[in-house]
């Protein structure tokens, strides 16, 4: 706590008041606030435009049929013959699993089907036998016919021990993965000792044949694209490091949305074209011509409070305006401004982040080289 005490002299007296006043003073002036700074920016005059050209997008080619190969009954993988890369022949082995159990099961119904046609010539035999029995009077029309019915039903245990007997003949077969059709293996999921279930994918083959181009295109492009579809040579790919395009056609498009990237999955067929599988290719989508849109750096461009919009320089005063716009898409590294600016205006592209509304601007001036 600050206690002022009398001074015991006029002169101390004096200096003690204009300490004081001296503290007071300073206590209630406050600094004024320093003006903004004229800042120097980047400004360009906008003009409405008719847009058209193409947009790229990033696309690989795969072949127009990949099987995902797998064994039909379940085992050890024992074997896997081809690798990743490695082209192939219908028909051509490319894994086995351990046949042993396949054949001890194909045995078993080899046994079943031989005392199934024990029981069957038994039956048969005594059912000759009752009716010559029957027929002398011997035995009742009951008794013959409780004997027909045993014969009848050896029979179709003879028959179900064949029909199995076939199944397992079929299984013993499947220990053999082979290629359903010519191509080139594309991966590889399982190794050797792996036990595998029935339907467990082993390899990925990717046919010989026609190529496709796949690519994915974004919510607002989609319809564009499905209006090309089936038209012969609609688009245009061109292959990494390939000084030739390639025309391609529109052979499907996703009638669903991924989950994750919000984007259609879209098939060109390429024809004969002579590219590689996996290649890396560019394709080239034709717009349709749009008027009245303004092309404007993506400099210019910015988020403000939730808006998208731009600075615009009042010419008289040498000021600048949030000016809130429309974005109907880009080009290249230029934003396609939709509506919010009429042509004619004077737009700041570079600086935009340091700006505040109403702020005074200067024009910035190239210094002349020496």
């Amino acid at each position: 706590m600050f206690v002022f005490r009398s001074p015991s002299s006029p002169k101390a007296a004096a200096f003690a008041t204009l300490v004081l006043s001296s503290v007071l003073l300073a206590a209630c002036s406050r600094p004024e606030p320093a003006p903004d700074p004229v800042r120097a920016v980047r400004t360009m005059v906008v003009q409405a435009d008719t847009v058209g050209g193409e947009r790229d997008f990033a696309a690989e080619v795969r072949a127009r049929t990949e099987s995902r190969l797998a064994f039909q009954v379940p085992g050890r993988l024992v074997r896997r013959m081809v690798d990743v890369g490695q082209t192939v022949k219908a028909g051509q082995p490319l894994a086995q699993i351990d046949p042993q159990d396949l054949r001890l099961a194909q045995s078993a119904a080899q046994a079943a089907v031989a005392a199934a046609e024990v029981n069957a010539t038994q039956a048969a035999a005594d059912l000759r036998r009752f009716r010559d029995l029957q027929a002398q009077g011997f035995i009742s029309a009951a008794e013959l016919q409780r004997r027909e019915t045993t014969a009848q039903a050896a029979e179709a245990q003879l028959a179900q021990a064949r029909a199995q007997a076939a199944v397992q003949g079929n299984q013993a077969g499947y220990g053999t993965l082979l290629a359903p059709a010519a191509g080139v293996v594309t991966a590889t999921d399982a190794e050797p000792g792996t036990v595998l279930a029935a339907g467990q994918g082993v390899l990925r083959l990717a046919h010989a044949g026609p190529r496709d181009a796949v690519f994915s295109v974004p919510e607002d492009e989609v319809d564009g694209v499905r209006r090309l579809q089936g038209r012969t040579g609609a688009l245009r790919v061109r292959g990494w490091g390939r000084d030739t395009d390639w025309p391609a056609t529109v052979r499907e498009v996703a009638a669903a949305a991924d989950p994750a990237t919000r984007t259609f999955l879209v098939k060109a067929d390429l024809g004969a074209a002579p590219a590689d599988l996996g290649q890396t290719a560019t394709v080239a989508l034709p717009l349709p011509p749009r008027d009245g849109l303004i092309r404007l750096p993506l400099s210019a461009v910015r988020e403000l409070g939730g808006r998208t919009v731009v600075w615009q320089l009042d010419p008289q005063a040498m000021t600048v305006a949030a000016r809130e716009i429309q974005v109907a898409g880009a080009d290249g590294n230029l934003a396609l401004v939709g509506g919010g600016l009429a042509p004619g205006a004077e737009v700041v592209t570079a600086g935009v982040h340091v700006l505040t509304d109403g702020q005074k601007v200067t024009r910035f001036v190239q210094a002349a080289a020496k």
